[in-house]
C-alpha cells in the first residue's frame, strides 16, 4: 500500500493568497473599537483562531461582548471588502487535482469561520476535490492547538502514518505535530524556513511543490 493515503490542507495562506487580506480586516475592526494595533503585529498571528488572535492583540477574550462585536466586525468587513478580491496561491488548483487524481483522501483544517471557509474552498477549487471540512467553529481551541487538526484526522479515518498536512505557518507545524502527522510548508504565506523549521519540507507555493512532487513527501515510495 501506498504510504501516504491522505493529506490534510489548510487554506489561508497555503491554498488561498488571503493572510493580507485577514490581517486587514482585524486591524480595522479592532481600530472602529478604539484599540489601535500595527498591521506588522496581527500578521503574525495569522494562521491562528480568532480565540487566540483577539487576546494577543488586544487583551480581549473572544466569547467577551466587546470581543464578540469585534470578531463579527471583523468577519463583516473581510466578507465584503477582502474576500471579493482574493485569489489562489500559484500552483494551488493544479496541485489539489493532481492530490485528487492520485486517489488521495483530502480533508479541510481551517481557522477560518465555516461561512468564509465556503467561499474560500471555491476560490482554491478545494470545494470539487475534499471529502470533508473542518473550521474554527468545529473545535473548542484553534491552531497551534491540535483540535481542528485532529478532527480533520478522524474525519479522514487514516492512521497517522498514512497522512501529512500541508500548511504555511509555524502554528499549523505545531498543531500538525501535536497531532502526530507530518507537515509540507510552502513559504507563500509569508513565513520562512526558520520560522517553518520542523517541517517535512518547504516549497515556495503549491506550484513549486507540484513541480517537485516526484521527491516530496507526498510521492508513492512504495512503488
Amino acid at each position: 500500500m501506498r504510504t501516504v493515503q491522505g493529506v490534510i490542507l489548510d487554506i489561508d495562506g497555503t491554498l488561498v493568497d488571503s493572510n493580507d487580506a485577514h490581517a486587514h480586516a482585524w486591524v480595522e475592526a479592532l481600530a472602529e473599537y478604539g484599540i489601535e494595533v500595527p498591521f506588522e503585529k496581527v500578521r503574525r498571528m495569522i494562521g491562528m483562531g480568532g480565540d487566540k488572535l483577539l487576546p494577543k492583540a488586544s487583551g480581549l477574550e473572544e466569547d467577551s461582548p466587546k470581543g464578540k462585536q469585534i470578531s463579527d466586525r471583523r468577519r463583516e468587513i473581510f466578507k465584503e471588502r477582502y474576500l471579493p478580491t482574493l485569489q489562489p496561491t500559484p500552483g494551488a488548483r493544479n496541485l489539489l487535482q493532481h492530490l485528487h487524481e492520485q486517489g488521495l483522501k483530502l480533508v479541510v483544517a481551517s481557522s477560518s469561520k465555516k461561512d468564509e471557509l465556503h467561499a474560500l474552498l471555491r476560490i482554491c477549487g478545494a470545494d470539487k476535490v475534499i471529502e470533508d471540512k473542518t473550521s474554527s467553529d468545529d473545535a473548542d481551541r484553534s491552531k497551534p492547538d491540535p483540535d481542528i487538526v485532529q478532527a480533520a484526522l478522524k474525519q479522514l479515518g487514516l492512521p497517522a502514518a498514512k497522512v501529512v498536512m500541508l500548511g504555511d505557518t509555524p502554528y499549523d507545524v505545531e498543531a500538525a505535530d501535536r497531532t502526530g502527522i507530518g507537515l509540507i510548508a510552502v513559504r507563500c504565506g509569508g513565513w520562512g524556513d526558520r520560522e517553518l523549521a520542523g517541517a517535512l519540507a518547504v516549497y515556495d507555493d503549491p506550484a513549486d511543490l507540484l513541480a517537485h512532487y516526484a521527491a516530496s513527501p507526498l510521492a508513492d515510495i512504495s512503488r
